[in-house]
């Protein structure tokens, strides 16, 4: 039995049962009715068999000395706190749910509160239910799915955890207190309006990162306002408050530990104030999330008397400042001491990041991740890395659209000890900043032990694949995406040039001779001043470039230099190279999970870019690849996806170099109508045509499985060492592993995420 919402939201129970097929094989309309409004509304549930794993980092972090490790500790305490701006981020209830199930949990752990639950009427299955979706808050920062955005809802009525909660020893001794969080917070746990399905800015959804009144128009107003300024978005969000005098008035919140507006001792100059732009007038302050930016920035300081060397002190004092007084300036100075740290053996990254979950493309959600070196895969990547200036010019543009320089990165394998935000990436190229990336330098990282467990899967949970396909594809599917993994972030986000103009006039490139490869012409647009590749190409921005690097990936995997550096030769080789453009076009078409047809958006960035991949890939014909819709043994729709081996050095190898070509150019030159233009018409999601992909997406939604989960250790410094505390892999041990990560101020950071969330309460509305 499983709990399901069916189309008018009305809770049942619903016995899934083998469905009738008609014996052409062709679902009736009415029969697709039905399904769809039972998978649609499946999609915001977590099934309680989610896959949930440990990231085992005990071996990694047992060879640190006594003074790594406490260098470890402490970035890991800086990151956890920071990790807790996320539910602010996410949307308005994130922050009360995390602190209900907070205190519910810390007064009885899951095993102590399986009894209450049994007592409040719950089945084992609702009571599991209940667990997997406090996991899935805990493990997402949110009630907003990272991957998707989209919400999940608890899969049990709300009477059963209300009953729960009341009968629990949290609720008997503080009724008061937890009777306001569930008022709180209850409705919207619960609700599944339009609106709340999922992230969006408008009317395509919720955000936390615009007040509920901005819609489209006004964030491009102030990415404007923003750009005049020379100020960036990353650590920012932005509050429409209404009118005064005739101009629409904006407030520009800035994340820092610092309240004060004025400047203050050791900040120099200060960017905070009242400015009129246009019709319209921005104030920026700063102080938004002001006491989790202060512990973060606090810990940092800890951090810094274990450092290992200079760089790594000073890259710890610009980020502190920069969380201080809410200076991106201050961070992207640490970045570059960041990237001069070559080699560390505890890795570390921290701040407002990837741009993915704003709905415009320009702030970034906080992350941080401290990490140990895997040093025998870390081996593997600095030989991709020696090989890179040859491998560059094999990449399909004109060498006038490739950097200067090639600034030799760091690219090392790390496993994984903390990461806090909303999810764990397989693989990370840093920092995000394009000024420094051109001239300075970056860093790749591949975490090894997110991949060792992230992409196992069983056979029989495979979709879409022919048998045999499956075979190779469980045997390959790592080693592949190892592969992938390297390209991807080394030479796809790492290549390619943008073409600007400076402030005071001067190009970075030779105006009177570059020609556009594909019309021939000079070059007539590119950057000016402090425009951005996130600010100009916005909404788009974050997928296009996935879009590019896995491109990228695919390209380069053709030769076999790369896999000899991976220590593939001969047959094995192709394997590789088979099953990696067979994940791609597979991943292609689980992608569509991730669109929305009604608000016609993509609520991914990574599975938009593979869904593009595979249409440029079907559009190349001769039997490259063939995607079917079929009829699977249960008798429901399924779909099967094939691949020519064959014809991958040939025809898919010049579809994706054509392709690609064009990604490039669009993004050097600052093309944002011929790139929009390019990349949105392959985004579309259509029933026209030779697939009729919104049939496709209902099957997809039909048999999807839910992303893995992951449970991470806590550290706690006893005497002169720091111990490693390990939980198991399951929806008791993540719950667990969140409530005993605060032991020191639970109780005194919750109530600041709920003062946070009361302040901003009205801006919703």
């Amino acid at each position: 039995m499983v709990w399901l919402r069916v189309c008018n939201f009305i809770n049942i129970t619903v016995r899934r049962t083998r469905t009738t097929r008609l014996h052409s094989g062709v679902w009736s309309a009415f029969q697709r009715q039905n399904l769809r409004c039972i998978m649609v509304d499946s999609q915001y549930y977590l099934p309680n068999d989610i896959g949930i794993s440990p990231l085992d980092c005990a071996e990694a972090f047992r060879q640190l000395t006594p003074k790594e490790q406490l260098y470890a500790h402490y970035l890991s305490r800086a990151a956890w706190y920071g990790g807790l701006v996320v539910l602010q981020q996410t949307s308005p209830e994130s922050a009360s749910i995390y602190v209900l199930l907070q205190k519910l949990f810390r007064r009885q752990p899951p095993a102590q509160l399986e009894g209450v639950a049994t007592a409040a009427g719950l089945s084992p299955e609702e009571y599991q239910a209940f667990l997997v979706y406090a996991a899935g808050l805990y493990a997402n920062m949110g009630n907003y799915k990272s991957f998707g955005d989209t919400k999940f809802i608890p899969n049990l009525p709300k009477e059963k955890v209300k009953a729960l909660v009341w009968q629990s020893q949290a609720f008997q001794e503080n009724r008061t207190e937890m009777e306001a969080l569930w008022n709180s917070c209850a409705h919207l746990m619960y609700s599944l309006e339009d609106k709340q399905k999922q992230l969006g800015l408008g009317d395509k959804g919720i955000t936390t990162y615009f007040s509920g009144n901005c819609c489209l128009e006004d964030a491009e107003l102030a990415q404007k306002f923003l750009d005049s300024k020379n100020l960036s978005a990353y650590n920012t969000r932005l509050f429409k408050e209404g009118a005064a005098e005739g101009k629409r008035c904006y407030q520009v919140r800035l994340a820092s530990a610092e309240k004060k507006d004025s400047p203050v001792d050791g900040e120099g100059e200060t960017r905070c104030g009242r400015y009129e732009f246009g019709d319209a007038v921005f104030v920026v302050q700063r102080g938004d999330y002001a006491p989790l930016m202060k512990k973060v920035s606090d810990n940092l300081e800890k951090a810094r008397a274990h450092a290992a060397n200079d760089s790594q002190k000073r890259m710890l004092e610009e980020y502190a400042r920069s969380f201080t007084y809410g200076s991106v300036d201050a961070h992207k100075e640490g970045s570059r001491y960041w990237i001069k740290d070559k080699g560390p053996i505890v890795e570390s990254y921290i701040g407002f990041i990837e741009s993915y979950r704003d709905p415009f493309g320009s702030r970034g959600e906080f992350e941080g991740f401290v990490a140990v070196v895997n040093k025998g895969m870390s081996a593997r990547f600095a030989s991709l890395v020696s090989s890179a200036e040859v491998l560059l010019p094999e990449l399909p543009w004109p060498p006038a659209f490739e950097k200067d320089i090639f600034l030799r990165p760091d690219f090392t394998s790390l496993d994984v000890l903390t990461f806090a935000g909303s999810g764990i990436p397989a693989g990370i190229n840093i920092p995000n900043y394009d000024d420094i990336r051109q001239t300075e330098g970056f860093k790749n990282v591949s975490l090894g032990n997110v991949l060792a467990v992230a992409y196992a899967t069983q056979k029989d949970k495979l979709t879409f694949l022919e048998e045999n396909d499956k075979d190779l594809y469980i045997k390959w599917k790592g080693p592949s995406f190892e592969v992938q993994v390297g390209l991807h972030e080394l030479l796809g986000h790492g290549s390619g040039k943008l073409f600007v103009q400076d402030e005071k006039g001067n190009f970075n490139f030779e105006r009177e001779s570059v020609r556009n490869p594909e019309t021939g012409e000079l070059i007539s647009t590119w950057y000016k001043g402090s425009e951005t590749w996130d600010s100009k190409f916005s909404t788009i921005a974050s997928s296009y470039e996935e879009c590019r690097a896995e491109c990228v990936g695919l390209y380069l995997c053709l030769i076999q230099e790369v896999l000899s550096i991976f220590g593939h030769e001969g047959t094995d080789a192709e394997e590789v190279v088979y099953v990696n453009w067979l994940t791609m076009v597979r991943a292609g078409l689980l992608g569509l999970e991730f669109y929305t047809p009604k608000s016609k958006s993509w609520r991914q960035a990574h599975m938009q870019a593979r869904f593009v991949i595979l249409r440029v890939l079907l559009e190349a014909g001769e039997g490259l690849v063939t995607l079917q819709e079929t009829t699977g043994a249960d008798g429901q729709p399924d779909a099967l996806i094939t691949l020519d081996r064959s014809k991958i050095h040939t025809v898919g190898k010049d579809a994706i170099k054509r392709f690609l070509c064009k990604l490039q150019v669009h993004k050097s030159t600052a093309d944002v109508e011929g790139g929009r233009a390019l990349y949105e018409g392959y985004s579309e999601v259509t029933s026209t045509g030779s697939h009729d992909f919104l049939r496709l997406r209902e099957t997809v939604l039909l048999r999807k499985e839910a992303r893995k989960m992951f449970v991470q250790a806590n550290t706690r410094v006893k005497g002169e060492s720091v111990e490693l505390v390990d939980y198991e892999g399951s929806a008791g041990g993540l719950i667990s592993s969140f409530t005993e990560r605060f032991p020191e101020d639970a109780e005194e950071v919750e109530a600041q995420l709920l003062e946070l969330s009361k302040r901003d309460a009205p801006c919703w509305c």
